[in-house]
């Protein structure tokens, strides 16, 4: 982690009120805890509830399969050392079909062996995007060949989502919970 205590302390559940409780209740009964980060989060319910929206589209609505998604994301957490967010996505990526293996090569990026041209291309299009705010025309041209323009933006979008939450995670010090793993 790259703080490590918060620096903004999460929310206790005995202090949430019944808007929260309401907000928490999906993500209670799934995984029998409320995540730090959004715990940490609800000290702005402002903010929350108008990221809520992005981010709910981002994991559940986004044209992307589950697999690429999960790629983006963690390679965002590598690059970023976002901690929490490589552990918890470690787990998420599971249920898409991502392995420890798959893990490795995301910290090793696009040109790892093992990836076909489209993953390959989504991790550059990663880099590309932390590094200089752009796809670069060779990596759009090879995303453009295996994904629809819906796919592409949700590729855009999903980058950036995750690098600005990157930011709020290890600025604000959120923590991992017990059982997510870090960094190896």
């Amino acid at each position: 982690m790259r703080l490590s205590k918060p620096r903004i302390t999460p929310l206790p559940e005995s202090e949430l009120t019944e808007e929260q409780l309401k907000l928490v209740a999906p993500m209670k009964q799934r995984y029998g805890i409320v995540f730090n980060v959004l715990k940490t989060l609800m000290r702005n319910m402002n903010l929350l509830n108008s990221w809520n929206g992005f981010a709910g589209h981002i994991m559940g609505t986004s044209s992307l399969d589950p697999r690429h998604r999960e790629m983006l994301i963690m390679r965002v957490g590598w690059l970023t050392q976002s901690e929490y967010e490589w552990g918890q996505h470690v787990l998420m990526s599971a249920p898409a079909g991502l392995v420890h293996a798959d893990h490795l090569r995301i910290k090793e990026g696009p040109k790892a062996a093992g990836w076909n041209e489209l993953e390959s291309a989504l991790l550059q299009a990663t880099d590309e995007l932390l590094d200089d705010a752009i796809i670069e025309d060779a990596t759009w041209n090879a995303l453009t060949k295996h994904l629809s323009t819906q796919q592409v933006m949700d590729v855009v979008f999903t980058v950036g989502q995750y690098n600005m939450l990157a930011m709020a995670l290890n600025t604000l010090g959120v923590q991992r919970e017990e059982g997510v793993p870090g960094f190896p």
